[in-house]
């Protein structure tokens, strides 16, 4: 069906929400805008469904969500014998609307529903699904991204985002379903009145709080050293879990950003609410001129993503996912070592995307370090491998390049309600000593080498954005570089092909991961470049790894890389 036709569809039974009636009357005549919305379909992967809240067929609404709802119904229905699912949500706009639209479908369906009162972190849905011993999870979130976005993140029964062949199946099912009459559904009050709804209460919520505070080193060392801290849950769902855990952990000066305190999913302060640019501190930093804190936090709205910014001489220095994840598996390694509860054959897991220091420092401990794909799934993968050789204590930490942080495997996802109070922690031990993370990142690099990272992206909207994008990976594999910034390929690895080719020795090696559009060229003198399209935003992103004696020279080849590429895909 050509999109007029879908477009004119829509405006006879899009007639649930008058906010779709109103789009869809406002873009009469406009042709761009229909094909914008109804050139395609909202895809359903091992993230669930992303999109532009509004009309359509590739946009978020009560109707996408329902159809997506009723094929993982379909799909649960089909594998277990009695499923039962966990949903939350969190701070966006429509976020509790489609959260109750899950609910109902699922309940629709025979399957008993658990769902939480008011927004919850993404790592208390993992959290949920293990502890209520259900078979699947749906948190609805578009995490960091603006505001127009939302999306629905489908968990399976081991608490770890869905598997690529689950999610597989549940889009074949999902095709099958009409998007206005294909979904059962309920009212939402019937189906707590009849029981097939029920609402999480504070016992599971007081549980997940133990299994973090279970994860601290030195209990108390936040009040012993008077660590000072400037929090900001960007308008999300961080706000009351992560001022709790610090209080239980005695940081008792806490202060918390007054315009970015209270849930809101337009996020008016901080438009790209991302702990991983400097925009999103720009309150905090305000704030911090008045309270002079040692730290500042900001975790994103959905609150699995936490990142930072140190004092030093005077200023406030923002630190990279990479150097506090460097920081964080340093930090741990050392003092559960110290005191005494280091687990034997320690392992710890992190993505190919992420700094390499990671592996000199597991080198230096002891520890077995396991890099997987991008995407936390992996991580939380490979925890469930250790559970089910009863060895999943073995586990010490995890994290990505991209902010996201675990330690203990109470939960399969980041979680920046642990990485806050394992920051903290940290930054005030380090306290006691005299010295800020940036004097101990600064330390790590003098000790394991200067390893400097960055990511860029290209981004394009639209119909014609996807498929200049999709265009860029081609022309890459079918013209692959034979050099970056005059330096050498000397290696490519196409994880889509599961091959790893060694150019000097011409040989080929088999990936043993999971297939997924990843591209990676290894150039003389170890710098690294990484090319791969985003899995919830229309986006390539490319990662860049330098290592160098200095880190001027570093920051010097990582420059000459990200010119060198920018030519490449211009």
């Amino acid at each position: 069906m050509k999109e007029m036709e879908l477009y004119e569809l829509w405006k006879q039974k899009a007639v649930g929400d008058p906010d779709l009636v109103q789009e869809l009357t406002s873009i009469a005549g406009d042709e761009v805008a229909i094909k914008d919305r109804f050139y395609d379909e909202l895809q359903f992967g091992t993230a669930g469904l992303r999109g532009v809240i509004g009309a359509g067929t590739i946009r978020m609404n009560i109707y996408t969500v329902r159809r997506a709802t009723q094929g993982y119904a379909d799909y649960l229905l089909e594998t277990f014998d009695k499923p039962s699912v966990a949903i939350a949500f969190d701070s966006r706009i429509k976020s509790d609307l489609f959260a109750k639209e899950t609910a109902c479908v699922f309940a629709a369906n025979g399957i008993p529903v658990h769902i939480f009162k008011e927004l919850q972190p993404t790592p208390v849905l993992s959290f949920a699904i293990r502890y209520l011993k259900a078979q699947g999870g749906v948190v609805v979130t578009a995490s960091h991204n603006p505001s127009k976005y939302n999306g629905y993140k489908a968990y399976g029964a081991d608490g770890c985002q869905m598997t690529e062949e689950a999610a597989g199946a549940v889009m074949r099912k999902m095709q099958a379903v009409d998007v206005f009459d294909g979904a059962k559904t309920m009212d939402f009050d019937e189906g707590v009145r009849t029981g097939k709804i029920s609402i999480i209460g504070d016992d599971l919520l007081n549980a997940y709080l133990d299994a973090v505070a279970a994860k601290a080193i030195h209990h108390g060392v936040g009040k012993q050293a008077g660590l000072k801290v400037v929090y900001t849950p960007l308008n999300g769902a961080g706000n009351v879990p992560v001022r709790k855990i610090l209080a239980r952990e005695g940081f008792e000066q806490v202060y918390v950003v007054p315009e970015q305190e209270m849930p809101d999913g337009n996020f008016p302060t901080a438009p790209f609410p991302n702990p991983e640019i400097r925009q999103a501190f720009e309150c905090a930093l305000k704030l911090a001129e008045q309270v002079g804190p040692d730290i500042l936090l900001a975790t994103d709205p959905d609150s699995d993503r936490v990142g930072i910014a140190v004092r030093q001489d005077g200023e406030y220095v923002l630190m990279s996912g990479n150097e506090v994840g460097a920081l964080l598996f340093d930090y741990i390694c050392s003092q559960r070592i110290a005191n005494g509860t280091m687990p034997k054959d320690p392992v710890a897991v992190t993505t190919i995307v992420s700094t390499r220091m990671t592996a000199a420092i597991a080198k230096k401990y002891g520890v077995q370090l396991i890099d997987v794909l991008t995407g936390f799934k992996y991580i939380g993968e490979q925890i469930g491998l250790l559970e089910k050789k009863g060895e999943d204590d073995r586990f010490v930490f995890g994290f990505e390049e991209s902010y996201g942080y675990l330690a203990g495997s109470y939960v399969r996802d980041k979680d920046a309600v642990v990485g806050s109070m394992l920051i903290c922690e940290m930054a005030a031990f380090y306290k006691q000593q005299g010295r800020t993370l940036y004097d101990v990142m600064q330390d790590l690099y003098q000790e394991f080498g200067f390893y400097k990272n960055a990511v860029d992206s290209i981004v394009r909207e639209g119909a014609a954005g996807m498929a200049e994008l999709q265009g860029i990976m081609e022309k890459l594999r079918k013209n692959p570089p034979a050099q970056i910034a005059e330096r050498k390929v000397t290696g490519i690895a196409d994880y889509q092909q599961s091959t790893d080719t060694d150019l000097a020795s011409d040989t080929v090696n088999v990936i043993h991961l999971p297939k997924s559009n990843v591209l990676c060229y290894r150039l003389e003198g170890g710098a690294q470049v990484i090319v791969r399209p985003s899995g919830t935003e229309p986006k390539v992103k490319i990662y860049y790894t330098a290592k160098a004696p200095t880190s001027k020279e570093a920051d010097e080849i990582t420059e000459q890389l990200k010119a060198s590429m920018n030519t490449l895909l211009s």
